[in-house]
């Protein structure tokens, strides 16, 4: 006799969760609403657009478009936050006997009006110490003159001679060097002494003085 009334109170407490569980998500889901609406300003009734509409306490929103106008899913009861640029938060809520599932607002957002202090500007005391601070002063270069500087021919030597080659030039080096090795394949490669045009470069680079430049930078 107690095992029969232990089974029959086990299946009436799970006969009545179960009924409240599908109670509970017939409410809830009469509960959703489709909340829509339009952002203005209070002062011009223009639509302010990117305006973000927040329900508070779920992280879910939204935000007005070009015009405005939004739409959002939200529960009967939820607070809802209008948040905008320049302009006071606003707060609505769902009220929780509303009858259907829609439910259309037209938020006015006024103006968030920031006092900063005042600021006063003086002169210099006296003449002179504005033309000492004038002279003195650190004027950062231009674009003109750092594009000057970066085009001075012996900083683009320092940079030449530290900057690695890249993949493209080092690969044109080695198809160079692979190309000259086929070519004379089974012979010697020819020797720059004999070679007139070789000998002609030479001495148009010694009558220019590179060589000497060279030994001078070098000491």
């Amino acid at each position: 006799m107690n095992k029969v009334l232990r089974y029959s109170l086990f299946i009436v407490l799970l006969l009545s969760s179960l009924y409240s569980r599908a109670q509970n998500q017939t409410q809830r889901k009469d509960s959703v609403v489709q909340l829509y609406g339009v952002v203005m300003s209070a002062d011009s009734l223009r639509g302010l657009e990117a305006t973000s509409i927040i329900v508070v306490g779920t992280g879910r929103g939204t935000i007005t478009n070009n015009e405005g106008v939004f739409s959002i899913a939200v529960l009967k009861g939820d607070t809802i936050r209008f948040s905008s640029v320049g302009f006071k938060d606003k707060y609505a809520i769902v009220p929780l006997n509303l009858q259907g599932t829609q439910w259309s607002v037209i938020q006015l957002m006024v103006n968030d009006t920031a006092y900063l202090p005042s600021t006063i500007l003086k002169p210099r005391p006296t003449r002179a110490q504005f033309e000492r601070e004038f002279v003195n002063a650190d004027v950062p270069a231009d674009a003109i003159e750092i594009a000057r500087k970066n085009n001075d021919e012996a900083t683009r030597k320092a940079l030449m001679m530290t900057l690695p080659i890249d993949g493209g030039e080092a690969m044109n080096a080695q198809i160079r060097q692979q190309t000259q090795q086929y070519y004379y394949s089974g012979q010697l490669p020819p020797q720059n002494i004999f070679n007139p045009v070789a000998w002609a470069e030479f001495i148009q680079a010694w009558k220019r003085g590179d060589y000497k430049k060279k030994s001078s930078s070098n000491d």
